[in-house]
C-alpha cells in the first residue's frame, strides 16, 4: 500500500513539474502581449498569489475593479504560472506576472503603490506585506459566517473592507485588541450592481431554482458542503418536476478532497444530461460557467450551502434556502442571518418541491429576508455599494498623501529579505 502511495505521488509531482514547464513557456510566447507597467504609473493593485483553481476569488472582484480603473490605474500581481495565463485571457485589469520575489521587490521599487488589494488569506500574502509605504487591504472573496469570516488574520492587514453592519458585529466578538472603527471600512457588495448576463435558456412558466453548493472542506468544521448529503436526493426531486427548472452551479474545487464528494457531483451532472436528452425542452442547466450574477436574479428560489453565495443571493433580495450542514462538527454562526434562514435538513432533501413553493410566496420568509438584506449590505439599492468602494479608496488614498507628506524625508532603502528563497514556485502547486 505505501509502494502504492508513493507511486501515485510520484506521478502526480512528474505531472504538475510538465505542466508548470508547459505553463512558462507559454508565458514566455506571450509576454511580449502584456509588458510591464510603465514606472509610477500603478496606484493599485490586487495581490494574487494562489493558482488558477482559486481563480473564482478574483473573478467577482472583476466588474468593480474594471470600474475602480477609471478612478485610478490598477493592476493585478500575479505569482503563479496557470493564473497569470488565465488573467491575461479574461481579466479587465492588466496582469503582472512576479514570479520571483525578486521581481516583485523590483515592481514595489518602481511603482508607487498606495493601495494593495487581497481577496484571500494565501500565506504567501505575507511576502508582500513586508513593504511598508502602503496600505494593504483584505476585501476578501465574499461575504458570510463561515469561521474564515472572523480568522485573527484579519489583524495582518491595515484595513479591511467588509460588507456591513453583521460583519463588523461578527468581528467585534471574534477578534481580540483589534481597532474595529478604524481598521474595518463597510462598503456593501459592489459586485450586486453587476448582477447580469444572457441567459443560457428560453424563459417559460417554470419555476427556476438554483442550487449552488460549495466544496467539501479540508476539515470536519468547515465540512459545509451538501453534494453529497443533500444534492443527489434535491437534483432528482427537482429534475422530476415538470413545473421546475434546475441551474446546478457547484464550487470548482467540489470533489477534490472527498471522493464520496467527487462521485455525488458527477452523478447530478449526469442527471441534468440525460433529462436534457429526454426532452431538450426543460432545459436544465449545470453552470461551470466564469461569470456570477445573472444565476442570483434569475432564480425564483435559491438553494446554497452555508457559504458567500447565501450573501451574494441575500443581496439580491430573493427567497432563499440554506442547506443545514450533516455534521454536528461543523461550525456554524447563527447570531445573523443563519439563526433566521431557511434550512433545509439532509433528511428533507427529496421533498425539496413542496419547500420551494413554501418559501417562494410566504410574507414572513419576504420580511426576514429584507431585515437582513439591509444587515448585511446596508442600503442596497443600485450604484450604492459601488460608491461606497469608490469613498473607501478615496479615503485611503488621501490618507496615504497625509503619511508621505510626513515621512517626505525618509530614508528608502531595500525591504527585502536576503534569506528568502528567490524561486517563489513550487511545481506541485500547479
Amino acid at each position: 500500500m505505501a509502494l502504492l502511495k508513493d507511486f501515485a505521488t510520484a506521478r502526480r509531482v512528474g505531472r504538475d513539474m510538465l505542466r508548470a514547464r508547459h505553463n512558462r513557456r507559454l508565458i514566455a510566447t506571450r509576454r511580449e502581449g502584456h509588458p510591464m507597467p510603465a514606472p509610477g504609473s500603478v496606484s493599485i493593485a490586487v495581490y494574487f498569489a494562489d493558482t488558477k483553481v482559486n481563480l473564482y476569488q478574483m473573478r467577482q472582484w472583476y466588474a468593480p475593479l474594471a470600474e475602480l480603473s477609471k478612478r485610478y490605474p490598477v493592476s493585478i500581481i500575479a505569482r503563479s504560472p496557470s493564473s497569470v495565463l488565465a488573467l491575461w485571457d479574461e481579466a479587465p485589469v492588466p496582469t503582472v506576472y512576479l514570479r520571483r520575489v525578486s521581481e516583485l521587490e523590483q515592481f514595489v521599487s518602481e511603482q508607487s503603490l498606495k493601495i494593495v488589494f487581497y481577496v484571500n488569506q494565501n500565506a504567501k500574502n505575507f511576502q508582500m506585506f513586508r513593504y511598508g509605504r502602503m496600505w494593504h487591504v483584505f476585501i476578501n472573496h465574499g461575504e458570510s459566517d463561515k469561521m474564515y469570516m472572523t480568522t485573527n488574520q484579519f489583524k495582518a492587514y491595515d484595513f479591511s473592507f467588509v460588507a456591513g453592519d453583521a460583519a463588523l458585529d461578527r468581528l467585534s466578538h471574534k477578534l481580540w485588541n483589534f481597532d474595529l472603527e478604524t481598521r474595518a471600512i463597510a462598503i456593501g457588495r459592489p459586485q450586486a450592481d453587476h448582477f447580469a448576463g444572457e441567459l443560457p435558456y428560453t424563459p417559460d412558466d417554470r419555476t427556476v431554482v438554483l442550487y449552488a453548493p460549495t466544496w467539501e472542506g479540508d476539515r470536519e468544521a468547515a465540512a459545509y458542503g451538501s453534494i453529497a448529503s443533500h444534492g443527489v436526493a434535491l437534483a432528482k426531486a427537482v429534475l422530476s418536476s415538470d413545473k421546475h427548472r434546475l441551474i446546478y452551479r457547484p464550487h470548482p474545487r467540489s470533489g477534490v478532497v472527498d471522493d464520496e464528494y467527487k462521485r455525488a457531483n458527477i452523478a447530478i451532472i449526469a442527471a441534468i444530461a440525460e433529462a436534457n436528452e429526454t426532452d431538450p425542452s426543460v432545459q436544465h442547466i449545470y453552470d461551470d460557467g466564469k461569470e456570477l450574477g445573472w444565476q442570483l436574479v434569475a432564480a425564483d428560489v435559491a438553494i446554497t450551502d452555508v457559504s458567500a453565495m447565501v450573501y451574494d443571493r441575500l443581496a439580491a433580495g430573493k427567497p432563499l434556502i440554506v442547506t443545514r450542514p450533516a455534521s454536528a462538527l461543523v461550525d456554524i454562526d447563527e447570531a445573523g442571518y443563519l439563526g433566521s434562514c431557511e434550512w433545509l435538513r439532509a433528511e428533507q432533501a427529496g421533498d425539496i418541491l413542496s419547500i420551494v413553493s413554501r418559501v417562494q410566496f410566504d410574507a414572513d420568509a419576504q420580511e426576514r429576508l429584507g431585515f437582513w438584506a439591509e444587515r448585511h449590505f446596508g442600503d442596497t439599492s443600485q450604484g450604492s455599494a459601488t460608491a461606497r468602494f469608490h469613498d473607501a479608496v478615496d479615503s485611503l488614498v488621501a490618507l496615504w498623501h497625509r503619511h508621505a507628506h510626513l515621512h517626505i524625508g525618509d530614508r528608502h532603502g531595500s525591504q527585502g529579505d536576503p534569506f528568502e528563497d528567490d524561486d517563489d514556485e513550487s511545481p506541485a502547486s500547479e
